[in-house]
């Protein structure tokens, strides 16, 4: 939501949480858009799902309330899915793992949802990850983005 601010974009960003564990699965929910954001409920159909835990992909909250246009990117390699939408696959916890040591992966799909979605500039994600993270870090997190920008495969 940072960085699509930083491009001049309107957003929201939240998480739908309930009694659930550490390291349980979580919704969150983004909206981006040229004008102000004024609905606050959660989003029904989406126009981008982005799944950052492959094991999940059997769950049907993932693929309901999908539009014939929306887009999937998913975390992990190449697979067959029993939907009819554009997906794109990339393994973003070995990118992770290899770059940064830990399987932290929702930056590297933040590249991934700027070359499918060409919502949200590459340049603004490193502004916001400069902005957020000390040097250091900052630097593996954007070679994190670049790579994972330039990585995508469809399906």
């Amino acid at each position: 939501a940072k960085a699509a601010g930083k491009d001049g974009k309107y957003t929201q960003a939240f998480g739908a949480y309930g009694p659930e564990r550490r390291g349980a699965p979580v919704r969150a929910f983004c909206r981006i858009d040229d004008k102000p954001v004024v609905i606050r409920s959660h989003v029904q159909n989406p126009d981008y799902v982005i799944v950052l835990d492959p094991s999940l992909l059997g769950l049907p909250e993932v693929t309901e309330g999908l539009k014939t246009e929306t887009k999937i990117m998913i975390n992990g390699e190449k697979r067959d899915l029993n939907v009819t939408n554009e997906v794109h696959f990339f393994d973003a916890s070995s990118l992770a793992l290899n770059l940064i040591g830990k399987e932290i992966v929702n930056t590297a799909m933040l590249g991934v949802f700027s070359k499918v979605s060409d919502i949200v500039s590459l340049d603004s994600i490193k502004k916001a990850i400069e902005d957020n993270f000390p040097d250091k870090l900052a630097e593996s997190n954007k070679k994190l983005v670049e790579e994972s920008y330039n990585g995508v495969i469809n399906d």
